[in-house]
């Protein structure tokens, strides 16, 4: 999502035509336009992008769990670095998954191609010693959470908040009744939706409580799950069978979902800024293998897991991570934020302060055309009189 979002705002700036520049691109398009190679999926692909690599294929969680997947992403990861060298882009933009796109900063440093890092690892979450990767690989930050600027800007990087892409997102236009209508859902219902995780691994360990948290909740209640592009339908729809699970119906995105729905069930990760951003109150949860989680606990860093959390550097959420993740917990901390009362109210008016905080004061533009903005400028003054 941000990377089809970024490249939108580049190929709309106003500068744009001065310049044939790349973000993962190269110069040799002929087009007099900006081209694009790099990772990524459908969204991507839609903005005219090359993937080179379908993000599906590194879309891989937890430490046990990358290390049976390394000769495959290593693979990956070398075809990328020769598309690289063949199409010589002017510059590389790395977004997120720092695992893999720390290396992939290293290889264009060693080949005198800058690069830029828009939504800047969370290495303030835990090994803060990787700063320093930044530090030798990165030319530029761009960061998405408040309080990261300031963290890197201390240990010697170059960083600018540029305000979280969903934080300008509007609520979805789509009317409750003609939503309804659509995905054959019952209006006079309230609706709950379940987001248990954008990879398998993750979706492997969450569902199966989450939906029996639905089955205790009962039919009361329909349920909305919306399906990540990095998951397959037949995927979820066959552990919905075995779980024997009823009253849930897959949806494709998951904003109108959470904007209509009266609560939801949020794995841990984007999603919970999602539903933040609609308002939607939930419960955050998350498990991953008992060998990962005893391997990573000892390096967090941060006293919060989810991110609405750290943001407002309080409890906004309920947090049901490892062992606290069971259906009894799942259910009793739903009940307290589905009806009306003083806690749901608390914490929608606590949603929306974390929404502000999102936002850069006074900027006008939306994220990602800040952010489009900041790479054009540092490749103008890189270029200076050949801009």
């Amino acid at each position: 999502m941000y990377g089809a979002q970024l490249i939108e705002a580049l190929r709309k700036a106003p500068s744009l035509a001065a310049r044939n520049a790349a973000g993962m691109a190269h110069p040799n398009s002929g087009s007099g336009q900006l081209s694009f190679f790099g990772v990524g999926g459908e969204r991507m692909r839609a903005t005219g992008c090359d993937t080179v690599i379908d993000a599906k294929d590194l879309a891989v969680v937890g430490i046990t769990e990358i290390l049976s997947h390394l000769p495959k992403i290593w693979g990956l990861y070398r075809n990328l670095i020769r598309e690289a060298e063949r199409r010589k882009p002017d510059l590389a933009v790395v977004i997120d998954s720092p695992a893999f796109n720390w290396r992939v900063a290293r290889e264009m440093k060693k080949r005198g191609i800058p690069t830029v890092y828009y939504v800047a690892p969370q290495f303030w979450a835990w090994r803060q010693r990787r700063v320093r990767l930044l530090r030798d690989y990165i030319e530029k930050a761009l960061v998405i959470f408040p309080f990261e600027e300031k963290f890197y800007r201390d240990r010697g990087v170059d960083a600018t908040f540029v305000g979280h892409p969903l934080a300008e997102l509007p609520a979805p236009v789509v009317e409750r009744g003609d939503y309804a209508a659509k995905f054959g859902l019952n209006p006079a219902k309230q609706w709950i939706t379940l987001m248990p995780g954008s990879r398998v691994k993750e979706v492997r360990m969450n569902f199966p409580t989450v939906l029996d948290s639905a089955a205790m909740l009962g039919n009361e209640y329909e349920y909305l799950l919306p399906v990540a592009p990095t998951l397959d339908r037949e995927f979820l729809m066959g552990m919905i069978r075995d779980h024997s699970a009823q009253g849930i119906t897959l949806v494709p995105e998951s904003l109108p979902a959470l904007s209509h729905s009266r609560a939801g069930i949020i794995a841990s990760g984007t999603s919970t800024v999602e539903a933040a951003m609609m308002q939607t109150p939930f419960v955050m949860v998350y498990r991953v293998s008992t060998l990962t989680y005893l391997m990573g606990k000892p390096r967090v860093k941060v006293p919060r897991f989810a991110m609405v959390n750290l943001i407002a550097e309080k409890e906004v959420v309920p947090e049901l991570v490892q062992q606290d993740f069971t259906v009894k917990n799942v259910v009793a901390r739903m009940s307290e934020i589905l009806p009306d009362g003083p806690r749901r109210d608390k914490m929608l008016k606590e949603l929306g302060e974390v929404r502000s905080r999102l936002r850069v004061a006074g900027a006008g533009a939306p994220p990602a055309d800040r952010a489009a903005g900041i790479i054009l400028k540092f490749m103008k003054d890189r270029a200076g009189e050949n801009w």
